[in-house]
């Protein structure tokens, strides 16, 4: 099986970590850029020179995915996992970790360990059971978002970082889908408490299980992207029933699965989405990650999310190629774009993982949005470079609309953290001596004003709660 460029290159890294002394290198590469096909050629070598592999994976679609992956590369495998063959003789095993962490004691060491969606091992769980049970066997770590839910790095398991190519490059190459963001302003998550690094999850359920809701989510579908297949990621399992009970009473075909639906009856609903029976996938986490099914051209997220991860994951549905398909729809209802930015924006990984304050995260998205095809674009040309419509003479006027839509691009964000980074330094600069400096390095005509100024402001805050 050929390998494209990029592919190649990361494996030669990833041999050469070994060769430099790494013990447990970790591959981070964008959804759909072929990881499994990566490290199915690794498993190859590994096995043609007598090694032991053992594959790591949580789900049954992974499974299913990994395993043709290997038969195409005519790898002889066995699978450790319920209502599977065994196959104990093949040197390379594709094992769910649930199943494997009640099988140590009978599982010959491997020589190497894969670690399939890595962000997912952690050392006090059944992941860090099979790591430890194995303590001289090598790893090799495998995701898309190489941070853990609460955004701390994956540094106390693995040791080297090789990192693939950046989404837009996948997109230049026709590798992955162009995609256009829409942000319609639907949910309003800034009251929810925090749980585990997220948003409490009993809070974002009341806060989304609402009719007005639902009923712009199936409007802006309508809208936008009517008839197309659509992905719709919901908080909890009731909520998902009633997002797929509204699509359906609006003439949507939607049907729901989740991790408790039955195995045959899901592989049945994808295929006959696919197939574009079906247009609403609608689902809790179930197709958030590891879920390669090319025919989704929409996603809908409802579920508003602190984890970056978890909002690229989402969106890496989306973006893979499939015929017909000219690209990628998100309608995020949910905020996500705003928090962590655009699903093609380049990421600077590291070990040491992305926590952040959740405010330092938050940032408010100004846009101007075409009223007649709710394009948005930076402020400052006089017609919609989408449409060629002339906007009125007042500016902001269309971007105070409620309820429009916006269309997210990669410069608007730039733009905005460029103002966000500026405001946070400022509100880090705590003592009037230290505005004042702050006021002269950026050039201000009269440093001393502005930081009595802005300290002015901060005390009438202050006396106002």
């Amino acid at each position: 099986m050929l390998l494209y460029d990029y592919q190649q290159a990361c494996l030669d890294e990833i041999r050469e970590s070994y060769r430099s002394g790494a013990k447990a290198p970790l591959l981070v590469s964008p959804t759909g850029s072929g990881k499994t096909v990566m490290f199915a050629s690794i498993c190859k070598g590994a096995a043609a020179r007598g090694n032991r592999v053992m594959i790591l994976v949580h789900r049954q679609e992974l499974i299913d995915q990994v395993s043709h992956t290997l038969t195409e590369f005519k790898v002889g495998h066995g699978i450790i996992a319920p209502q599977y063959p065994r196959y104990a003789n093949q040197p390379v095993q594709v094992a769910s970790v649930f199943s494997l962490v009640r099988r140590l004691a009978q599982t010959p060491v491997p020589d190497l360990i894969v670690i399939d969606e890595a962000h997912h091992a952690i050392l006090r769980s059944s992941w860090g059971a099979c790591i430890s049970a194995f303590p001289r066997s090598r790893l090799l770590g495998v995701t898309a978002t190489p941070c853990r839910l609460s955004g701390e790095g994956l540094g106390d398991i693995f040791d080297r970082l090789v990192v693939g190519p950046s989404v837009e490059r996948l997109i230049g190459e026709g590798r992955l889908s162009k995609v256009r963001v829409f942000a319609p302003p639907t949910i309003d998550a800034s009251s929810v408490h925090h749980s585990m690094g997220d948003f409490k999850k009993s809070e974002l359920d009341a806060l989304v299980d609402k009719p007005k809701i639902t009923g712009d989510a199936i409007e802006h579908y309508q809208k936008i992207t009517p008839g197309q297949r659509a992905a719709v990621f919901c908080v909890s399992l009731a909520h998902a029933s009633v997002v797929t009970a509204a699509a359906n009473a609006a003439g949507i075909k939607a049907v729901q699965i989740d991790g408790t639906t039955d195995r045959s009856y899901r592989r049945e609903v994808v295929k006959d989405f696919q197939n574009g029976i079906i247009q609403w996938l609608v689902t809790v986490d179930l197709i958030s990650e590891g879920f390669d099914c090319p025919g989704i051209e929409v996603g809908i997220s409802l579920r508003p999310t602190e984890s970056l991860g978890l909002w690229l994951q989402q969106c890496g549905r989306c973006l893979r190629v499939a015929p017909r398909k000219v690209h990628a729809t998100i309608l995020d209802h949910a905020g996500n774009s705003l928090r962590h930015g655009l699903p093609t924006e380049e990421r600077f990984w590291s070990l040491e993982g992305s926590r952040k304050p959740a405010a330092e995260r938050e940032r408010a998205l100004s846009v101007r949005v075409c009223p007649r095809c709710f394009a948005a674009a930076r402020r400052g040309p006089t017609a919609c470079t989408n449409c060629g419509h002339t906007y009125d003479v007042e500016p902001r006027t269309v971007g105070k609309v409620a309820g429009e839509l916006k269309e997210l691009t990669a410069a608007e964000l730039a733009e905005r953290k460029a103002r966000a980074r500026e405001r946070s330094q400022v509100g880090q600069t705590a003592t009037l001596a230290s505005l004042i400096e702050l006021g002269r390095i950026r050039g201000y005509n009269s440093p001393e004003r502005w930081a009595a100024y802005v300290l002015a402001g901060r005390d009438k805050k202050r006396a106002a709660r």
